[in-house]
C-alpha cells in the first residue's frame, strides 16, 4: 500500500527539504499521512480545477511543484475560493504533496529538465553552488552549450517552440547564442550572473522592463519564457520517476492545467 507519507520521502530522496529556500514551504502539506494512495495526479499547481479532476478521476493524491499552502492565512473557510478548495480536498480525501525550491536545486530538477528541454549540452550549474555530501553539486539555474550557434531570433523561436509556449519577450543581445544560462520561474535577478560567466544568452521569466534594458546594454540575449513553461518541463520527469518507483499506483499528469496566461 502506497502513502502519500511514502511519496513524499521518495521524492525528498532526491529533492530533499534541506535544499530548500528560507522562505519556502514543501512537503506534505494537504491530508492524512497514512491514507492509501491508488491514484496520483500531477500538476504545476493545485489549482480548483486540478482539485475537481483529482476528486473526479479517483485520485487520493496531487503531486505539484508550486506550495498549495504558501503563505500564512488566519482562515479555511468556504468564503472564498482557495479555502473551498482546500476543503473540499480535506472532505474528498485528496492530498497534496508539493516540492518547489527543494526541486528547483536539485541535481536532476527543474533547472536540469529545462536545459535539457532546449537541448544544452555540457550541462553545470549556473550558481549557488554547494556540495551536497549526498546528492553532489546542486545549484540555481544551469548553464550549456548548442549543438551550434544560433541567431538571437532563431534562438528565441527555437526556445519558444522547444517549451510550447505561446510567444516569448525577449531582447537580442546583437550576437550569435551559443553560450547559455537558464533559470525555471523568476530568476532575473541572475542576469548580471550570467553575464559575468560569458553566457550569450539567458532564459528565464517574470521579467521586469528594466532588465531587458539592462541587457541590452550587457549585449546579452535576455528571453522570458513564461512562468508555467519553464517550470512545467519537470512534471513530465516527475511522472517518470512516480511510476518506476510506485508499480501499484497509477499516476498521470492533468489534463486541465496548462498555462493561465493568454495572448492576443
Amino acid at each position: 500500500m502506497t502513502t502519500a507519507r511514502q511519496i513524499e520521502e521518495y521524492i525528498y530522496g532526491f529533492a530533499p527539504a534541506r535544499l530548500k529556500m528560507d522562505f519556502d514551504n514543501v512537503g506534505h502539506l494537504i491530508g492524512s499521512a497514512d491514507a492509501p494512495v491508488s491514484k496520483i495526479l500531477l500538476a504545476l499547481d493545485v489549482t480548483p480545477e486540478v482539485v475537481d479532476e483529482a476528486v473526479s478521476a479517483g485520485a487520493q493524491c496531487i503531486v505539484t511543484h508550486h506550495p498549495v499552502i504558501f503563505k500564512a492565512r488566519k482562515s479555511v473557510t468556504d468564503c472564498d475560493p482557495y479555502g473551498a478548495m482546500i476543503m473540499k480536498m480535506i472532505s474528498s480525501g485528496v492530498s497534496a504533496v508539493c516540492m518547489h525550491t527543494n526541486l528547483d536545486l536539485a541535481p536532476l530538477g527543474v533547472n536540469q529538465q529545462l536545459a535539457l528541454r532546449l537541448g544544452l549540452g555540457d550541462i553545470e550549474v549556473f550558481t549557488q553552488k554547494s556540495d551536497d555530501s549526498e546528492l553532489g553539486l546542486t545549484g540555481l539555474g544551469r548553464i550549456g552549450v548548442l549543438t551550434e550557434p544560433m541567431e538571437p531570433e532563431r534562438f528565441c523561436a527555437h526556445v519558444r517552440d522547444s517549451l510550447g509556449c505561446t510567444a516569448v519577450r525577449y531582447v537580442s543581445g546583437g550576437r550569435d547564442v551559443s553560450r547559455v544560462a537558464v533559470g525555471g520561474g523568476q530568476c532575473g535577478d541572475l542576469l548580471t550572473d550570467a553575464v559575468r560567466v560569458g553566457c550569450d544568452a539567458f532564459v528565464t521569466s517574470d521579467l521586469r522592463y528594466n532588465d531587458f534594458l539592462d541587457a541590452r546594454e550587457y549585449g546579452i540575449t535576455l528571453v522570458d519564457a513564461g512562468h508555467f513553461p519553464t517550470e512545467n518541463v519537470v512534471i513530465p520527469q516527475l511522472e517518470k520517476w512516480l511510476k518506476e518507483r510506485f508499480t501499484d499506483v497509477s499516476v498521470c499528469v492533468s489534463a486541465v492545467h496548462k498555462e493561465v496566461v493568454s495572448y492576443i
